[in-house]
Order: structure tokens, then C-alpha cells, then sequence
């Protein structure tokens, strides 16, 4: 390196590092490892997202920031347990007679809890009192002591309205939950230990989990220890009868952790279960005292018996693992159960995945019948985002509601909020919101054989993924690969061409089409959101054709002609070069003049719409008529209060989805004729569509119709017609549930 230094090419050692050394994944100082920084979650979020463009650079700029605490290691397990018991300490000096726990009710309790205590006061203490904090509806506490000598034996002293059950001998953990089993009064149970913290509404989200379907009998947690490791979440069973905590030791806010499904069992540190099916089976199987592998057989026969056992990430527990037994001969007790527990339900395991953690996601979920899609797109499918990705949301939700098991998995790094995924998705679908297309590879080959069907969104997308795809084709489902178009994008660059030409001749509309699809020949089954695109997929070659558009609820507002007010655009501008962008200037340069010698200037056009942070919108915020919103969550107000929609896009393909919302909320939209082309709208009936090349025209027509309310009520009644005809979601669900189907079934697919 020296020489380089003295002729120049370097300014310096760390320059070398700037120019090589990062990309070659060296280190910058002793002790600190990048590979190991890059690993970290929130500096991949971050680089994901495009604040910093390297490990080091995020690396520094956490340094600057925080110090080189970001440096040191977190604490090992030994020194979090012994915060955990410190701060249970802590807890049981703050309470004091003033705020003891408080479990005294009237009338019939909600749920009744069974706790067993051998010592351990100061953790049941504070579980005690996590659990009252949790949940604040009526709770039996059955308490039971198995012969405790510290201050357990005077426990009712420090909990009110507690039942306690005593045992002058160690009953143990089994024979206890089953004394207990007996006192129970209320419909639903849980088993819970004493050596944990509940997070915020975690019996509440428990309770909801499990009436939410008659046969799911128990609910169980993700455990957490001290160290903000996973336990499990959820947990499998294996052919020999061995167990594993799926995900053990990873980071609890993984994409794997963090979805509803069905298991083989949840351990009983936290698990709520339907009161008259844990009588039905007697309570623990006594032949697993004085306590292992109780809880798994107890999940076990409730599964044989038809009924389901549910993970739900919501409920989630901190666990002092071990906390409320210690270690001591608890291995060999385990052992000893887990041979008795092969032996009982040898008939069953057999059939189970053998133990090894590459079988962990084949096993992560008994319920093999149900039919596994991983979903490819650009982006996580957030509905914020527009541009298709609402369509693809809602091809998501119809997915699950259809009882797939959906892997949704983006090629496209992009920071989303864990809040994005909760509300946006359903909970039982896997979202791998921190990967990207460099993932892929080893993600499909972890994943080999699990797959029933592959779906990857936009035509573009196939073409990126084609030699991932080739190379590991043979751990896919070949015969059921999807390609959904959601666009046919040559038609749009032919008539953006029009009124931006480009530097060379475009090709003809054949060739376009046939390059744009030149990859479509690996997927079995290619989706057309319109019967126009798929005529012009039929034409390049392609008889493997369906169609599917968009699912939409009619759901019109009552508010009056009179009642409302201005002009409403909505749409995503993620691009200076994309129509939605063209077409607001056109409608704000060309159309809102016009509108002058029509309506009064307090005449608004409102414009709501996600907008990229590199999009300059400082010409479309300058009309006096404008009223510029910007991204808007929910956009239902929106179309309650305006008088009419404007839709001037001049050059798009497929379908567009926001004409298609607004018309469901009964909005009359005036568009573009392409657009009621693109759509088969009559004009005039179901639509007011005008040439996208006359702006006097169409500031006309939008005028006309805001002004006429004989014409605007006639235009709604059409919109809230056609949505209904093309739009409706049961239609839309039976569509693609019989093209999914289709193709699993023509491929021979397993389940």
C-alpha cells in the first residue's frame, strides 16, 4: 500500500479503506467486525432504506450518534437473568400493602388462571403482578403452593382475592395444574408460570386468538428470555418425539417469528386453553409427574383429537427460562419423559419431519393441507404505496382468506414500520420485510420442496429473478409458476410517445409486447388485470391466459350532491417520468385554467397521494386552486366530502385502480378517454370520458358536471353499477382461487 501512498493513487491508508477495503468487507479497527455490524437488524433496515450506503458509513454514523456504545456486545444470558430477578426486587419493594395485587371479583370470572409456587416469591410477585396489569377484566387466580418455605406461605398477605391451594409436600408442577383443573370456573384457562412478564394486551390478544374459530382450543405465546432471545416461538415435535422451539435464539422481531399458524404445541409457561377441553382430556397425562413434556403430549392429544393449537406473535411473554424450577435435574427428567412420550404417541410421530433444523420450516406447521404461495414483488405491498401495489395487497388478503398459507417476499430493499405490516396485512401471513432479491438464492434453497406455487408480480420482475429461478428450479414447484403481468407495459410507452417523443423510433406494438413477455415463458399461467391485455398477451404467442382486475367493496356515502364540494386526484407520484405525475401537470398547466370561465375560483381540486422524497411538486402545488394533501391514510373522507373525481392520466395500461375506488365510494369521475377504454365504461352513463388532447374539453366537462345534478346522480348510480359488475371481491376470490388450483393441480401438486 506504501507505494501507492507516495505516487498518489492513495491519499492515505483510510482513503484505501474508503476505496477497497469496505467493499472487500475488511475492518476498520481491531475488534470491530463489519460482517458482524451488518448482521444487526436496524443497520440493514437502515442501508435497506437508503440512508447510508455501507456497513461503515452507517457504522460511523451510529457512532457519532450513540458512542461507541454501539460497539460493545450485549450482555450474556448470565447477567440478564440476574437483571430479570434484580428488577422483580425492585418491583416487590415498590408495591407494598398500598398496591398488592388485586384479584377479587364479582360474579362469573372471564378466565381463570393456574399458577404453581414452589418458593420463588419475589418472580411470582412479580408475574402476579404483570398479570393484573395485563388484563383487566374479571380473573380467577388459583394459586397453588407446593410446599414453599419462603415467603410463598404467606402469600394471600400480599395478593387480594387469590385462591390458594396447599400442599404440605413439593405436588409438583403436573399433580398441582391438575388439583387446580377442578376449582376451575371460568370458560377459558390459563396455564401460566411464575417466572415471567407479560407484554402490553397479551391475555387480551390470547382471548381474542382463541374465539376467533370454534376449533382452536389453545393459544400460545412467543416466549422471549431475559436476554430478548427467542425461546419459541411456537414449537415442533419431531419423529422421535425430541422438540424444538422454532426460531430459538434469533432475534424476536424476525419475519419467521411473526405470524399467526397453527403448531404442534406452545410450551405452558403461557398457554390459554378452552376450560372444557382441558377437563375432556383429564388435564396433564399423570404417567409426565412430577413435570416435562406434559404440556407437549397435552397439545398433542388436543391436535389428535381434531381441534388446533395456535401461535400468536401478538402474545407475547418475557420468560426467565428455568426461572421457576433451576436446572438441576431437569435434564434427566426430561429425558425420562421424552422416551415415555415416544413411546404414547409413537402411531403419530412417525409420520413427523426426523430432527434437523433444515426440516424446521417444512415442520414449523401441522396443517399440510394447506396450500403454500410465495408472493414476489417489487416492494412490499404496502396500500400507501398505489401504483399496483393495492391490487397486490388485495391479492394477498383474498389469499388468505382463501386458506393459503401466503410467504410474501420483495425484490426491492425498503424500511417498513412494523406498523405498515400490522395493519396492512392479514396476521397469518409470513412478510419477509427484511430481504431483498440478494436474499433469494438462499432463502429458496433453505425453503426447498416447500412452495406449492410461486406468484411474482409485474413482468419485470420475472426477468430479474429468471437465473435465481433456472438455477434452483429444482427446489420450486415447476409446474406452478405464476406470472402476474399487472400491467402490459407497451401500449403505455407507445402513447406516452405522443406527447413526449423520444430520441429513436419506437418498434411497433407487436414487437414491444413480444420483448416485454420475452420471459413469460418459464411461468405456466400468466394473469391479465383486462381483457384488452389479454388479447395482447394472446397475440404474442401466449394461450396460458386468465384474468383477474381488482377487488372492490361497494360502499358508497350518503352525503347528497349539495353535501359536497370541489374536485379530488389521488395518486402516487413515485416518479418525475410516470403518468400519474404527467397528468397532474396537465390537469393543473392546461385544465384548471380553462376552468376559470366556468366555476368560481373557490372551486378546489384537492390532490392526496404518497410522494417519493426525490419528487419536486413545487409546479403542482402552485395553482391558487390546488389544495395539496400529500399521502393520506385513509382516504374514505376524502370521497364522502368531494363532488367529483378527476382522472386526466394520457398514457397508462391496465387497469386503473383508483378510478375503481372512488367509484366504489359512489364518486362520478370524469376521465380520460383511454382510461374508459381501458376500463369498458360507457360514457355518458358510467363514466364522463373526454380526449386526453383537448384541456378546454375536458375542463368542460368537469364543470358541466359539477354544476348538473340530475347528471351527476345518473353518472353514480352507473359507477356504483359497473364496480359492482366488475369489481366484486366474492367473484374476485372465486377467480383466483380457481386459477391457483388450476395450476397446482395441472402441475400434480402436492399437499
Amino acid at each position: 500500500m506504501l507505494p501507492s501512498i507516495e505516487n498518489g493513487t492513495f491519499r492515505n491508508g483510510y482513503d484505501h479503506f474508503l476505496r477497497n477495503g469496505v467493499s472487500e468487507g475488511r475492518n476498520p479497527i481491531d475488534g470491530i467486525e463489519l460482517k458482524v455490524v451488518t448482521n444487526r437488524p436496524h443497520i440493514r433496515a437502515l442501508i435497506a432504506a437508503g440512508v447510508h450506503n455501507d456497513t461503515f458509513a452507517c457504522w460511523v454514523a451510529q457512532r457519532v450518534r450513540y458512542g461507541t456504545s454501539i460497539d460493545l456486545p450485549p450482555p450474556d444470558e448470565a447477567q440478564t437473568r440476574l437483571h430479570f430477578e434484580a428488577e422483580a426486587r425492585i418491583l416487590l419493594r415498590a408495591m407494598g400493602q398500598a398496591n398488592r395485587p388485586d384479584f377479587t371479583y364479582g360474579g362469573e370470572p372471564e378466565l381463570s388462571v393456574i399458577v404453581v409456587l414452589h418458593n420463588k416469591f419475589t418472580l411470582t410477585m412479580q408475574a402476579l403482578a404483570s398479570l393484573r396489569a395485563n388484563y383487566p377484566g374479571a380473573i380467577q387466580l388459583i394459586l397453588v403452593d407446593s410446599a414453599s418455605t419462603d415467603e410463598t406461605i404467606r402469600i394471600e398477605q400480599h395478593v387480594l382475592g387469590a385462591e390458594i391451594l396447599r400442599y404440605r409436600y413439593n405436588i409438583g408442577y403436573l399433580d398441582g395444574c391438575n388439583a387446580a383443573l377442578e376449582r376451575v370456573r371460568a370458560p377459558h384457562l390459563l396455564y401460566l408460570n411464575n417466572d415471567l412478564r407479560l407484554f402490553p394486551n397479551a391475555i387480551r390478544n390470547a382471548l381474542s386468538r382463541l374465539q376467533a374459530a370454534e376449533d382452536i382450543a389453545a393459544v400460545g405465546a412467543k416466549l422471549v428470555r431475559s436476554n430478548m432471545k427467542l425461546q419459541e416461538a411456537g414449537s415442533i415435535v419431531w419423529r422421535g418425539g425430541a422438540t424444538y422451539g422454532y426460531r430459538r435464539d434469533d432475534d424476536p422481531n424476525i419475519a419467521e417469528a411473526n405470524f399467526v399458524r397453527d403448531v404442534d404445541y406452545c410450551s405452558a409457561a403461557f398457554l390459554l386453553v378452552r376450560s372444557g377441553i382441558a377437563r375432556a382430556l383429564g388435564g396433564y397425562d399423570p404417567i409426565y409427574r412430577p413435570a416435562y413434556f406434559e404440556d407437549t403430549d397435552f397439545c398433542l392429544r388436543i391436535t389428535r383429537s381434531g381441534q388446533r393449537i395456535v401461535y400468536d406473535p401478538t402474545v407475547m411473554v418475557e420468560h426467565l427460562e428455568f426461572g421457576s424450577s433451576g436446572t438441576a435435574g431437569s435434564h434427566a427428567q426430561m429425558q425420562i419423559n421424552h422416551r415415555i412420550f415416544g413411546r404414547q404417541h409413537q402411531d403419530y410421530l412417525r409420520h413427523k419431519l426426523p430432527a434437523h433444523l433444515s426440516n424446521a420450516v417444512l415442520a414449523r406447521s401441522p396443517r399440510s393441507t394447506r396450500r403454500k404461495i410465495l408472493f414476489i414483488e417489487d416492494r412490499i405491498p404496502l396500500r400507501s404505496l398505489g401504483s399496483g401495489y393495492v391490487r397486490s395487497n388485495d391479492l394477498v388478503w383474498a389469499m388468505s382468506a382463501l386458506g393459503y398459507q401466503v410467504t410474501v417476499f420483495p425484490v426491492l430493499p425498503r424500511a417498513v414500520t412494523y406498523n405498515d405490516l400490522a395493519s396492512d396485512f392479514p396476521d397469518d401471513v409470513e412478510v419477509m420485510a427484511q430481504s431483498d432479491l440478494a436474499d433469494l438464492a438462499g432463502f429458496i434453497e433453505e425453503r426447498a420442496g416447500y412452495y406449492d406455487l410461486v406468484w411474482i408480480g409485474r413482468t419485470h420482475n420475472l426477468i430479474r429473478l429468471l437465473p435465481v429461478l433456472s438455477e434452483l428450479g429444482r427446489h420450486l414447484p415447476t409446474g406452478s409458476i405464476i406470472l402476474d403481468t399487472e400491467v402490459v407495459a407497451a401500449p403505455r410507452t407507445i402513447e406516452k410517445a405522443r406527447f413526449h417523443p423520444p430520441k429513436e423510433a419506437l418498434p411497433s406494438l407487436d414487437e414491444m409486447v413480444l420483448r416485454e413477455l420475452e420471459a413469460a415463458h418459464y411461468c405456466q399461467q400468466i394473469i391479465a388485470v383486462s381483457a384488452h391485455d389479454a388479447g395482447l398477451i394472446r397475440g404474442a404467442g401466449y394461450g396460458n391466459v386468465s384474468i383477474l382486475g381488482h377487488s372492490m367493496p361497494l360502499r358508497p356515502d350518503a352525503a347528497s350532491f349539495h353535501e359536497r364540494k370541489d374536485f379530488l386526484f389521488v395518486g402516487a407520484l413515485h416518479e418525475r417520468d410516470a403518468p400519474n405525475f404527467d397528468s397532474l401537470i396537465w390537469l393543473i398547466e392546461d385544465v384548471l385554467p380553462e376552468l376559470d370561465e366556468h366555476l368560481p375560483e373557490d372551486v378546489k381540486l384537492t390532490v392526496a397521494g404518497y410522494v417519493h422524497p426525490a419528487v419536486d411538486t413545487t409546479l403542482l402545488r402552485a395553482s391558487k386552486r390546488v389544495n395539496w394533501l400529500g399521502p393520506v391514510e385513509d382516504l374514505s373522507a376524502l370521497y364522502a366530502t368531494h363532488r367529483i373525481f378527476v382522472a386526466p392520466t394520457r398514457y397508462a395500461s391496465g387497469l386503473p385502480y383508483k378510478v375503481h375506488e372512488a367509484a366504489s365510494f359512489g364518486l362520478p369521475v370524469v376521465a380520460t378517454r383511454l382510461l374508459a377504454t381501458q376500463m369498458a365504461w360507457r360514457d355518458g352513463a358510467e363514466i364522463v370520458s373526454v380526449s386526453s388532447e383537448d384541456p378546454i374539453a375536458f375542463a368542460f366537462a368537469m364543470a358541466e358536471l359539477y354544476e348538473n345534478e340530475e347528471k351527476w346522480k345518473m353518472i353514480r348510480s352507473g359507477v356504483l353499477h359497473a364496480v359492482e359488475r366488475d369489481c366484486d371481491p366474492a367473484r374476485f376470490r372465486t377467480a383466483l382461487g380457481a386459477i391457483v388450483e388450476a395450476s397446482i393441480e395441472h402441475a400434480g401438486g402436492h399437499v
